[in-house]
């Protein structure tokens, strides 16, 4: 039997194997759900939920729900127990990747490849970057700082002007380039800035 824990370091080697140039981050939040594994990759961002033999569909149906308005294309990752069943509880756009015990190592088999979500909400995908990130893509595409206006204004004005294609580009590209360090630092500033504003106003 393999459970979670057995499955995710082998998971990441095959995934940049496959891919080449890719970002993983892991245990992101989006919507109620949490997704396992998010995959930044040139031009989209894949979510990865994993279901070990330990796991059951029980949740399955919210996370579909949540995984399709966030990210470009989804897989579900199944141990061998679910690998028979796991078509009838993921959209046929899911791609689908079985794992198991083979000649003493973990073994992943693409069962169906992703297709593209048609579901997927930009606004919702947006959500994933920060807000230095925003500000780095407003000054790219020479837009207004809103300074005083939240972040969902942000983000809503740039889905409304940036073109699909390239904030797709451009939102993959901050993530790849994101330094957890220097935008902790970044945020920071950031918030020291807004509450001097809010001050000058008072």
């Amino acid at each position: 039997m393999l459970y979670d824990k057995d499955i995710r370091e082998p998971l990441f080697d095959y995934l940049e194997e496959r891919y080449g140039k890719v970002r993983i981050i892991e245990e992101k939040q989006m919507g109620r759900s949490r997704a396992d594994i998010v995959m930044v990759l040139p031009g989209e961002i894949a979510g990865v939920e994993i279901k070990s033999d330990a796991d059951t569909y029980t949740r399955l149906e919210r996370q579909v729900k949540d995984y399709d308005k966030f990210f470009d294309k989804n897989y579900v990752v199944v141990g061998s127990t679910h690998a028979m069943h796991i078509e009838e509880h993921v959209p046929e756009y899911w791609g689908i990747l079985s794992v198991e015990w083979l000649d003493e190592r973990v073994d992943f088999y693409t069962i169906r490849e992703a297709a593209k979500n048609p579901k997927l909400k930009r606004k919702c995908k947006i959500q994933i970057l920060w807000r230095p990130e925003l500000a780095h893509i407003q000054e790219l595409c020479s837009m207004p700082k809103y300074a005083q206006k939240s972040k969902d204004f942000v983000r809503n004005k740039i889905v409304e002007q940036v073109p699909e294609e390239i904030l797709d580009k451009m939102i993959s590209e901050e993530l790849f380039q994101r330094d957890y360090t220097e935008i902790k630092e970044r945020i920071g500033e950031f918030r020291r800035e807004r509450r001097k504003r809010k001050q000058r106003n008072l």
